[in-house]
This record gives C-alpha cells, structure tokens and sequence, in this order.
C-alpha cells in the first residue's frame, strides 16, 4: 500500500536540498575565484630611482655646466671647475644658466651693468637685463663675460626681481671671481672673468629687468 508522505515532511526536504545546494555553489565560486591580491607600494629605492631620474632632467650635472662655463667664459678651465664644484657642494645642481656680458666701475661706491640669454633646462631662452650698485671696499673697473648659475628657478619670469648679495659669499680662483647672491629660494651665482682690476670684497644687489635700464638702484 503506498504512503503519502505528510506536506511537512516534504516541505523540510525541499528545503534542506535548496540549503545544500546553495552552500556548494558558494563554495565552488569561492575555490575558482581567490581574493585578488593588492598591489604592492613601490619599494623605497624605487621611490628614490624615480626622483633621482626626474632631477636628472630637469637640472644641470656638474660635467655639462662645466662644459658650457668652459666654451663660453674662454678662461682658466680649471679655475672655472674649481668655482663650479663649490657651487655643486654648496647649493646643488642648478636648473638654467646666463650667459652674457657685464661692465662695471667703483671708487667705494660702484655699479655694474649686464645682458644675457637665460637658458633653462627645458630649452626656454630669455633675454635679459641686470644692473646694480656695491658698496664697500671695492676700487677699479672692469669688462667681461659672465656665466650665471640660476638654483630653484621655478619660472622664467621669476628671474625679473632683485636678488641680494650673500655676506662672505664672494670666491676667486685664478682671477675668476664667483659670489652668491639670493632672493628667497631662488639663488643666482655669478661667475666674472674680464680685464680690469676690483679689489675688495664688495656687498650690493643686482637687478633683473627684461629692459634695459641704466639706473643701477
């Protein structure tokens, strides 16, 4: 005699097998698709590759400085490098250059006037305009070329300001004659190779200007 079985008894069987079921499927989906892995920070000698090769391109090694301070002042070759590797030591590589022409006089009180091209590193050229006063034990005249280190320099247009001269900054190598002079963290390191005679160390400012002007305050 057949048996019916009770809708209880059937209803708890649909349920469990749909419970089974489910439970293999999640586990099958889980086995065939692991957790994705997260990507790994850049090492720290990545991290500090990747900004020494950023530098590399945006500022001047101390061999094509030289190179182009060499062919342009036409002095002491190595005068100039040892000018040039105490500008490396002291404020870094730089990221654009001036090369130009300056003339000047003093009997205490002096001045000095200049023009050049700034060159940056991303090929950007300028011309430009310089004077200024010094004052100090300072006496004689002189007429040169001038190679201009520029630090920091985040624009072109931020070379047309004032920048101060740094006390006891003032270098001679072998007639050449380098100082440094500032205005915030911009730096600006002239390098003087011309006839004539100063004497002294001397203390004043040079103006940048993208005309020319001959008044030197």
């Amino acid at each position: 005699m057949h048996r019916t079985t009770p809708p209880m008894i059937a209803l708890k069987r649909l349920l469990l097998g749909g419970t089974l079921a489910l439970l293999a499927t999640s586990f099958t989906g889980c086995a065939n698709n692991p957790p994705a892995a997260s990507t790994p920070a850049p090492a720290p000698a990545q991290t500090s590759a990747n900004n020494s090769a950023a530098a590399s391109t945006d500022t001047y090694n101390e061999f094509e400085t030289t190179n182009e301070a060499v062919n342009f002042l036409g002095g002491s070759a190595e005068g100039i490098a040892k000018l040039l590797d105490k500008a490396f030591a002291d404020q870094g590589r730089p990221n654009a250059y001036i090369k130009g022409e300056e003339a000047g006089g003093a009997i205490v009180l002096g001045v000095r006037y200049g023009k050049g091209e700034l060159v940056t590193k991303s090929g950007q050229r300028t011309t430009v305009y310089w004077q200024g006063p010094s004052i100090g034990w300072d006496f004689g005249a002189d007429a040169g070329k001038v190679f201009i280190l520029v630090y920091n320099l985040p624009s072109t247009d931020l070379i047309f300001q004032r920048f101060a001269g740094v006390n006891g900054s003032v270098f001679i190598v072998g007639g050449l004659g380098m100082n440094y002079l500032r205005s915030q963290n911009i730096v600006v390191a002239p390098i003087h190779v011309g006839v004539g005679l100063r004497l002294g160390a001397s203390v004043g400012y040079m103006q940048f200007t993208r005309d020319q002007s001959y008044l030197p305050f």
